[in-house]
């Protein structure tokens, strides 16, 4: 590959002239910028689909000049390992989903929460801003574990699976239901009896009737692991979006790339927010809807009633805990935080498209 060739495409790109001549500190064609990214799930769940597509992006923008090894499905590092493996720079890549690191994330655990806002589509831009916008979130990631986020993602809508169809929040009560992170919070609001359990062994406890049902499950992992084989009553019980995660690089690499290299991925950071996660969950979700559909999944929605029931339930009780017991023992401004959040949902929500997978299923 000729070095003047990436220059030019990168700076086009980047929307910026391309610099005249590289510095000697650039990597030749034949040592390119080599990335590990690692991450807890496979290639085929949701957010995997979007970091791909970015990975993707940049090796075939930079004709070469970027190279990623991938190593999907915990492959490389388990469950739980992966905040440490980027800070240590053992991966210098990783989706990290803040449910798994709740007590090492404390100031992002304030952007979880549920029965706040709509869409999937304007979560990822509310954890960007308040990113920029707020320092200590910023210095949780930069300073204590040593990692840029390069974009915020998350795991688009959590259906309640249950085994037996649900048409009121009395209905949970009682339920023995697997939950995951925050999550957990919410089945115990409801009424019902959070389970902790680990994914691989939720679809046996459902077979063996140890478990009610699921929550905490993104919608294309639920179908994806098979769960309405046994539990098809997939239920939206007016939540809104699930699992605020991030995409995060160690800083250190991050600050070795070649300017060309970090404009083009700015650049390509620019059309996720742009609409492309948009695109790719949506295509996504249809497809699994689809086969869901095919294979005897049941699709509901909860009254607009019973939603009101279940958000009074859960809000601002949740993000009053947090204030309570992990904001205000840290030390961290949680009322600036969230009054950030408050004002970036206002600008955001309303613009949201990204369609629920019982609205997908009702177009069917």
């Amino acid at each position: 590959m000729r070095r003047r060739d990436f220059i030019k495409t990168a700076g086009l790109l980047a929307g910026v002239s391309a610099p005249a001549v590289w510095p000697s500190r650039l990597l030749a064609a034949d040592k390119p910028v080599s990335i590990k990214f690692d991450s807890y799930i496979a290639e085929t769940a949701g957010p995997s689909r979007l970091d791909d597509w970015f990975l993707k992006q940049l090796e075939t923008r930079s004709n070469g000049a970027v190279k990623v090894r991938r190593y999907w499905a915990q492959s490389l590092n388990k469950v739980g390992e992966h905040l440490s493996a980027v800070r240590d720079g053992t991966s210098e890549m990783s989706l990290i989903s803040p449910g798994y690191y709740q007590a090492q994330l404390p100031v992002t655990r304030g952007l979880e929460w549920y029965y706040r806002m709509n869409r999937a589509d304007a979560l990822h831009l509310v954890c960007r801003d308040v990113y920029e916008q707020f320092q200590p979130l910023r210095d949780e990631w930069e300073k204590r574990y040593r990692a840029k986020v390069m974009y915020w993602t998350n795991w688009y809508y959590a259906p309640l699976v249950t085994r037996e169809p649900i048409k009121s929040v009395e209905d949970i009560r009682g339920k023995r239901i697997r939950g995951y992170g925050v999550a957990n919070d919410v089945i115990q609001r409801l009424g019902g009896t959070a389970v902790p359990m680990a994914a691989p062994e939720v679809y046996t406890a459902l077979e063996r009737g140890v478990l009610d049902g699921v929550y905490g499950f993104d919608f294309i992992t639920a179908v994806g692991y098979k769960l309405h084989e046994i539990a098809p009553y997939f239920t939206d019980i007016g939540d809104g979006p699930h699992g605020p995660s991030a995409t995060i690089i160690n800083m250190r690499t991050w600050e070795a790339f070649p300017e060309p290299v970090k404009a083009l991925c700015n650049d390509i950071v620019g059309e996720i927010y742009g609409g492309k996660y948009t695109e790719i969950f949506d295509a996504a979700a249809r497809q699994y809807v689809k086969t869901a559909l095919a294979e005897g999944a049941k699709f509901s929605s909860l009254s607009d009633e019973e939603k009101r029931k279940a958000k009074a339930l859960v809000q601002p009780a949740e993000v009053q805990a947090w204030l309570d017991n992990v904001a205000k023992p840290a030390r961290i401004d949680g009322a600036r935080m969230q009054s950030l959040i408050d004002a970036a949902i206002a600008k955001y929500d309303p613009q949201g498209t990204l369609k629920r997978f019982d609205e997908l299923a009702a177009q069917a």
